[in-house]
Order: C-alpha cells, then structure tokens, then sequence
C-alpha cells in the first residue's frame, strides 16, 4: 500500500461501477416528494470518483459543469480518457483530499457527491471534506453522500477486522492484492465455522461470510481492506455535517423513504410518534437494522407551496423504459406491497407508447379516472425509482448532450469487444446511464456498423467472443460448441429486436 494512498488500497484498482444517485435530476423527485425546492444544477464535484464512470456519464450526458478528484493515478488516467473521447464538461484531477479542496480556483458547486468515500477515509480527511462543503456547497445546493451505517453493521463488523487483519500481518511479501482478499475470505470462513460461541450469538454470521466468498475481489478489497473503515449511526453523520449548515432532506431512492414497503403498521405509529425527524431516522434504521444509507442533504433546505410544488411537476416529462408487461405489479424491501391496479394500469396505459410524456399532460389523460394529481405523482415517483420510468431532460439539454454521448457510447462500445467491464450506455434523454450487458452492447455495436437483422448481430457477437477465446454460459453450463453458442445468441438477439430496440431507439443510444 503506497505512503500517498492514506491507507487507502491502491495496488487494485476500483469496479467499473456506475451510481445513479450521483446524478443531479435523480435528486428532482425526492426533493419534490419531500416538498422541497429543487435548484438548478449548473456546477457540480464529485469527491473520490474511482473509475469515473458516473462523473463523465454525467458530464456528458447533463448541462452541469462537472469538477472531480480520486487519489489513485491510474483510476483518474482512465477518467480522463473517457472525458477526452465525450468532450464533456471535466475537469478531472488525482490530488488528495488536503490539496484538491484547498484549491482556490474552483466555482460553487449546486452540487457534491460523495459515493462511498465517507465510510473509508480517516477523520482528518473527514474534517476536509465537511470543511469543503461548508465553504463550496452554494446555497440552496444539494449534497449526496452515502455510508455504511449502525447498527447494521454491527454484528458483521468483526468479519471484516479479521479479513483486514489478517491480510495486513498474514500475507507473504509482495503477494497480490486479489490473492491477499481471496486467502483472508478463506481463514475468515474458516475461524468462524469453528467459533461456535460466535455462532450462537449471531446465527447467520457463515452465511454473511458466504455471500462475501462470492463477490469481485476487486470489490472487498476496497470495501473491507483499507486501514480506515467508520461505519456511522445517523446522528453521528449529522453532527459531522453540522458545521456545513446542511439539513437532511431525504433519501436518494425515493423507496428508502416509502414506509409501506418498509414498515408494518406497528412500526410506523411507533416511528410517527417520534417528534424530532432527525431522531426517527436513527430508530428506522434500527428497525430496519441498516446497512447502508443514500442521501441528500441540502443547504438551506425551502419547503414549497403546493402551488409551486404544481408548476414544478408540470414542467417534469416522462418515458417508460421497461416492457409494459415486465412492470411488476408489486414493490419489495423489507415487506412487499402491491401496487393499486386501479391506480397504476391507467398510468402504465399512457406511457405505455414509450413516448416522452409531460406531467401535465398525463393528468390531462388521466381525467375523470378518479386519479388525484398526489396519487399521479406517487406512482411516477415509485416507477422511477424502480428504473422502469426516466425523467427526461428538456430540449435544448438534450440537444447539447447528444454529440457528447454519441461519441462516449462509440469508446464504451469499443472498450466491450475486448471485456465485458463496463456495463453501460449513455443516454443524452435521461442524462444518465443505461445499463446494458456486454451481449447487448455487441449488439448495439453491431447496430451502429449498418448490421440490421438479428441473426448478423448473433454472428457479430460470436466473432467478438471468439477473439477472447470467451464461450457464453446459460444456466450455470459454459456452452462449448460454436452451434450452441449461435443459438443462445440468436436468442438473446432476438429478445433485443422484440424487446429492448425500439426503447434503446428513443433514448438516443443507437446513434442513428
């Protein structure tokens, strides 16, 4: 681990990994639902931003200027390339914390985002980064910042200071990083399955650390290996932001905050009861026993009029992107509740074109239905969060944004014919990511060289995997022949051009 790292692991790189709730109009509906203003997003930071996927997603696909650090060389290396292939609105740098928010060239920002970072960094880095909120964070602006949380954590905590450790004091010189998190995994499973002790007081500890053996070691070693690891109760957190001047607004899924998927009856007359709102997030999460929590913060948070809260929905425009008949008709977390049929089949019904669909003019369809303008909104908000709607950018945001993405998504496809790592498309549409395996995105590739019929992007597909020396696996079987592996790709093409194409056509990903 190098003397810069800060006890961060950097002798492996981070997960390709994509984060929605870094994206600015994610935050629109939350706040709207909460009853709060939603400010306009022209300058944003994104703090630690690994591979960078996220921050040049957003960067070219939304109007924001976007600025952004991570510590690691080789993650920014990487960032930068991406930014350079977009043109995008970065400005991407690998200086540490101490330096990068101590600069003074930088504008207000309407919005930062933290993902992750908070959870793995050491409190003297923790006091610079609250100490660049209060001082960069524009008033009215938003902050998005996600943590391991207590007690959730509490019970497993241990798994991961005995992985920690042993991988500090256990590991040959100069072994590697992956080999390092695959032998701790192993002691660990094994110490545990004869710690009977510990077995009795937390019954499901072996499957915890199962599900642990299963994951990317690129993954754990930087979730479970670095010298810092603060998982924090919530008004723990909220004393940290407190210098800041933020307030807790809500949670970035609008899911986490909608109590009939997450509470019993009993359980929510007992958190109602609560009158300090701060308060009732600490005992949701221990009723919840959370683990992990998404947020935004606001500085200088302005509840709106219903009035104002009206024109602001108007102006919101919608698409669906899952199949009419896959929208599933009931949510889950912790308890699963069906959705209202009378409610939600007449909405569904409207945006079921996939066409892009204006809030005001969905309740204008929706008139004599008995729906109610809350209940619109509610579903819209639901739907969203379950990634089967997306808020669709306006015109001129769009325009700006689709030359950016054309030419992000032509790198990212060809980055796919070699690895399989990012799984993503940019869509100018929604402003943000698309996720989209690597079988689709040859598709797609094929798509965009003039290959129209399903049966030539199987072929396409083929010649791709064939150049890795790669064979697909359906249902846990690798297939070994060329006919078989043809007839799960016509398959799979097939399903793409009934399914996904005309959907991949509207939110521009297609290139034509």
């Amino acid at each position: 681990m190098s003397v810069w790292s800060d006890g961060y692991v950097s002798d492996i790189n981070y997960t390709y990994g994509y984060y929605a709730e870094l994206d600015p109009q994610r935050a629109v509906l939350p706040l709207l639902m909460a009853g709060l203003a939603v400010p306009p997003v022209r300058t944003a930071c994104e703090l630690g931003f690994g591979q960078g996927l996220s921050i040049n997603v957003h960067g070219a696909a939304g109007p924001a200027g976007w600025w952004g650090t991570d510590f690691n060389p080789a993650h920014t290396s990487f960032a930068q390339e991406l930014a350079t292939q977009s043109g995008g609105q970065l400005h991407l740098v690998d200086q540490a914390f101490s330096e990068f928010c101590a600069r003074e060239d930088l504008p207000g920002f309407d919005f930062i985002g933290l993902h992750g970072i908070w959870s793995w960094v050491s409190d003297d880095n923790r006091r610079i980064l609250v100490d660049f909120i209060r001082r960069k964070l524009n008033v009215g602006g938003v902050l998005y910042i996600s943590y391991n949380t207590l007690p959730g954590w509490s019970a497993a905590a241990p798994i991961r200071h005995v992985m920690a450790e042993h991988a500090h004091v256990m590991s040959a010189p100069g072994q590697g990083m992956v080999q390092r998190v695959k032998d701790s995994v192993h002691f660990t499973r094994e110490l545990l399955k004869l710690s009977h002790s510990y077995q009795r007081q937390v019954p499901s500890i072996l499957e915890r650390v199962e599900q642990v053996s299963g994951q990317n070691p690129h993954y754990l070693a930087h979730e479970y290996f670095n010298r810092d690891w603060h998982p924090v109760y919530f008004s723990e957190m909220q004393d940290w932001l407190e210098p800041a001047k933020v307030s807790f607004a809500c949670s970035a899924n609008y899911l986490d905050d909608f109590a009939p998927c997450l509470l019993d009856e009993q359980q929510q007359a007992f958190l109602a009861a609560i009158p300090d709102a701060a308060f009732a997030q600490t005992a949701k999460d221990y009723l919840l026993n959370k683990q992990f929590r998404t947020d935004y913060w606001v500085k200088g948070a302005r509840r709106i009029s219903s009035v104002q809260a009206e024109k602001a929905w108007n102006a919101l425009r919608f698409m669906l992107i899952s199949r009419r008949d896959a929208v599933q008709p009931s949510i889950r977390r912790q308890r699963e509740v069906n959705l209202v049929p009378e409610i939600y089949q007449p909405v569904l019904d409207l945006l079921a074109d996939h066409e892009v669909h204006a809030v005001a003019q969905l309740a204008e369809g929706l008139a004599g239905s008995g729906i109610t303008r809350a209940q619109l909104h509610e579903v819209l908000t639901i739907l969203h969060a379950t990634g089967d709607l997306v808020l669709v950018q306006d015109a001129d945001s769009i325009a700006q944004a689709r030359p950016r993405c054309e030419a992000l998504n032509r790198h990212l496809l060809q980055l796919n014919r070699v690895n399989g790592d990012i799984r993503h498309l940019v869509s100018p549409v929604s402003g943000g990511a698309v996720a989209c395996d690597r079988i689709v995105q040859l598709f797609v590739l094929a798509y965009t060289k003039g290959l129209r019929e399903p049966a030539q992007w199987a072929g396409f597909a083929w010649e791709a995997l064939q150049m890795q020396g790669q064979c697909l696996v359906h249902e846990g079987k690798t297939l070994e022949t060329e006919a078989d592996n043809l007839a799960e790709l016509q398959r799979l093409a097939d399903a793409f051009a009934l399914h996904q194409l005309a959907i991949f056509r509207r939110l521009e990903l297609l290139g034509d």
